[in-house]
């Protein structure tokens, strides 16, 4: 059955803390309450440029994907950034990752968005055999400054 791509609504706040939390332990982070809360409250935010599609199979929540949508220097549309994108391990291999990322790719020819790009390690070879089924990767190599 393919999995019906929503926003994600108040009640799903349960499921996708679970979810959230099974992200945050495969990239083996530890993320304060209050981060969690507050991008809760941003998903929810009509206003906040943070947006959470949840992708649902038989009424159950199995996988989200959280994007901002910004302007940037070097197109004259909007682009999407795919910053988070997890499928529950029990859902995995059954299109919830692909149902998501072709939501987000019909959403940028009917919105008008340049682009979608995301990037993830190297060495998460499962979502980049998902990944390389859209594009390749290219050859950015990333850097980050931390407020000390």
């Amino acid at each position: 059955m393919s999995p019906v791509i929503r926003s994600a609504l108040p009640s799903d706040e349960a499921t996708w803390r679970k979810l959230w939390q099974g992200y945050c332990d495969f990239y083996e982070t530890n993320l304060p309450d209050e981060v969690t809360q507050r991008t809760w409250k941003r998903i929810l935010d009509p206003d906040s440029a943070v947006m959470c599609l949840v992708a649902e199979v038989d009424r159950q929540v199995y996988g989200f994907a959280h994007c901002v949508v910004h302007e940037n220097t070097w197109e004259t549309q909007p682009v999407c950034y795919l910053e988070d994108l997890y499928v529950a391990p029990s859902a995995r291999g059954h299109g919830i990752g692909t149902a998501l990322i072709e939501w987000l790719r019909n959403s940028m020819r009917a919105e008008g968005w340049a682009r979608v790009y995301w990037m993830t390690r190297r060495d998460n070879d499962a979502a980049r055999a998902l990944y390389d089924r859209f594009t390749q990767a290219d050859d950015f190599v990333r850097y980050v400054l931390r407020r000390a």
